[in-house]
């Protein structure tokens, strides 16, 4: 996780203080979270902590950030959810904004379209109750990522590995669109069947775990 949030801060992720990484816990107390008043750039093992359901730290040290309800709700609603990125990327911040949907008119946006991304819009402040947890959850279903409108964006994967990739590739394909915008003319798009083909061809399981090997491999070493 501390790898996880490194990486999303070489990424163009870093919100100063806020936005944080979680992983389940293997033995069901909880989730592993990044602790709070440290920026993702900041974050080593030391700065993460078991937080249960209710909120409490279970293990480890360091002030736990306000919005856990983010993962555990998403993690008790979606049992094959092993990890949660919660962020402020600006460009998907900017184009949840604009209320267009996301559009498939660059390879990263195929990994999400279709569906559509939903969008969270019952609150643009911090998600800090179980009940709006849980709202976020169902408005996330089963898709790979939301936005929340004004605020920032969730995605979750099966490992830290592929729920840090998600949040790479939906604030890419964010940025290509807002860039497409920018250009005028008519923007063209992938259709659903093409999307879908290109999502089995480039972002199969071999290839998505390279990108994370890559990104890795780009950190400036430590210590």
């Amino acid at each position: 996780m501390a790898t996880s949030s490194r990486v999303l801060a070489a990424a163009g992720h870093g919100d100063l203080i806020w936005g944080h990484v979680s992983a389940r816990d293997p033995g069901g107390e909880g989730v592993w979270l990044k602790s709070a008043e440290w920026g993702l750039d900041e974050v080593t093992p030391e700065r993460v902590h078991l937080v249960d359901e209710d909120g409490a730290v279970r293990g480890g040290e360091g002030t736990r950030h306000s919005e856990y309800p983010i993962h555990t709700e998403i993690m008790a609603a979606r049992p094959d959810v092993g990890a949660v990125v919660h962020t402020h990327p600006p460009h998907a911040v900017a184009l949840a904004a604009t209320g267009q949907p996301l559009r498939p008119v660059s390879h990263a946006a195929n990994y999400f379209v279709p569906p559509q991304v939903p969008r969270f819009t019952d609150t643009a402040d911090l998600v800090l109750t179980r009940e709006l947890g849980k709202a976020l959850a169902a408005t996330l279903g089963d898709a790979r990522a939301v936005f929340l409108v004004n605020h920032g964006i969730v995605a979750i994967g099966e490992d830290v590995e592929e729920a840090t990739v998600a949040a790479i590739l939906l604030e890419r394909a964010c940025a290509q669109q807002l860039l497409t915008h920018s250009g005028g003319g008519w923007p063209t798009w992938s259709p659903p069947a093409e999307s879908l083909a290109k999502r089995e061809h480039i972002y199969h399981e071999r290839a998505v775990s390279s990108v994370w090997d890559y990104l890795v491999r780009r950190l400036p070493t430590v210590g």
